[in-house]
């Protein structure tokens, strides 16, 4: 299994680099050569995994034991984990016989990130042990050190932070919008007084802090002499970390006798950078049995006017300040993977030929249209593909607060549940 850029770079890396370097060259995002498919006897071999056990399962078809022996990598899962207060990791709960929240916020920071940010962080730890090992070995007195940076909304900088806090060989700089995170998320992220964490307030929304992230990224000579590392969702591991729990909602559901062979399950998922969702439809081009995933997202609705209408443009307002920040993005960064996969599917029924090279040329052209001029006109066919496994929808504020409500107001035998925003979204 090997990596490479969206956007056309002719190199292909090892999961270890694809990992470390976060952000291709190119400004594409990394992508496995190919979606391997589940095992012919996964539902009944897996059915009882711990959330643990689970994840190797998982991880191990993206990671080749050749880069990570397997006792190592259920090392580094188990300790990953260790940190979560609930022992499933991310329990199922009931709220009625057709609605369940998968509570992904039993983690260190109570952020859905803690899931793939503990696992990502002790990965970061383990590449550079072993590598400064190795070159000790051969006489390199010098370590090596990687510097991380990363932009954030609210929730992954805290998780990020509580990922790395006093990690060997690893410095951590997070970039937030002043003024629109929650007072908690600033106080979790600028109280840790570890000495390789550091904060940074930005004048302006999550995309411009973003931007100051992928420009870094795209400067070769300021990356050489950082060695930059991403935590974002661009990071490969974040993706692949996040799939476990989609598997793991599936097998709970199953065990409890909510879905079965005629009654499959629906993920809905509030949607900002589009990582969260994008794990749930490797899961579902894995083999997994869903419905379609539903995008929710809030009055920054980029995705779900892509969904209306195929275009994909920017908002005229820019980004709205909603209930729930961590979804006010204007550019959802990790959609680009997915328009990678639906142009190579064009690509496929096409007479050209051309195969990937073709698509990366196709995701690069769109790429550079957005950021010219703020939108790309897609073909029809891509929005017919892409309806194929998506439906989205677009929540205001005043229908969150709604939901929050009523879940929180005990009726017909329900109990009271809080919902935080994005929950609710």
């Amino acid at each position: 299994m090997k990596y490479f850029s969206t956007r056309g770079d002719p190199e292909e890396l090892s999961f270890e680099e694809a990992v470390i370097r976060g952000l291709a060259p190119d400004g594409g995002l990394y992508i496995p050569t190919e979606i391997p498919s589940l095992p012919s006897n996964w539902e009944s071999d897996w059915l009882n995994y711990s959330f643990q056990e689970l994840s190797f399962a998982i991880l191990s078809l993206y990671i080749p034991a050749q880069e990570i022996p397997s006792e190592t990598l259920k090392e580094i899962i188990n300790k990953s984990y260790s940190t979560f207060r609930d022992p499933t990791v991310t329990p199922l709960h009931k709220l009625n016989d057709k609605l369940h929240v998968l509570e992904l916020f039993h983690g260190p920071t109570f952020a859905f990130k803690d899931v793939a940010l503990q696992f990502l962080g002790n990965l970061f730890e383990f590449f550079l042990l072993r590598r400064n090992a190795a070159a000790e070995k051969s006489g390199n007195q010098e370590k090596e050190r990687l510097t991380i940076l990363g932009a954030t909304s609210g929730d992954t900088g805290s998780a990020a932070i509580y990922g790395v806090r006093n990690k060997a060989n690893i410095s951590i700089i997070i970039l937030h919008p002043y003024g629109r995170v929650s007072p908690i998320q600033e106080a979790q992220m600028t109280t840790v007084t570890d000495a390789n964490v550091h904060n940074l307030a930005v004048h302006g929304t999550f995309d411009d802090c973003q931007d100051i992230v992928k420009t870094c990224f795209g400067d070769k000579i300021f990356n050489s002499k950082w060695k930059l590392g991403a935590v974002n969702s661009i990071n490969w591991a974040r993706i692949l970390a996040q799939m476990v729990y989609y598997f793991s909602a599936y097998f709970q559901a199953k065990r409890a006798g909510i879905i079965n062979d005629i009654k499959r399950i629906q993920f809905v998922v509030p949607t900002g950078n589009f990582g969260d969702v994008l794990a749930g439809y490797y899961a579902k081009r894995m083999g997994m049995p869903t419905e379609s995933l539903a995008i929710a997202t809030n009055a920054n609705d980029i995705l779900a006017r892509f969904w209306k209408s195929g275009r994909y443009e920017k908002g005229e307002n820019g980004v709205v300040e909603t209930a729930s920040p961590a979804m006010d993005i204007l550019i959802s960064s990790n959609f680009e993977r997915l328009l990678w996969y639906l142009a190579d599917e064009a690509e496929a029924t096409s007479a050209s030929g051309h195969g990937r090279a073709a698509a990366c040329a196709t995701v690069k052209s769109w790429m550079s249209q957005m950021k010219e001029n703020g939108r790309v006109p897609m073909p029809k066919e891509v929005l017919e593909r892409a309806r194929k496994d998506f439906i989205a929808e677009r929540v205001s504020d005043e229908e969150t607060l709604e939901t929050i409500k009523a879940h929180f107001t005990p009726q017909d035998g329900t109990p009271s549940y809080i919902a935080d925003p994005h929950t609710a979204v």
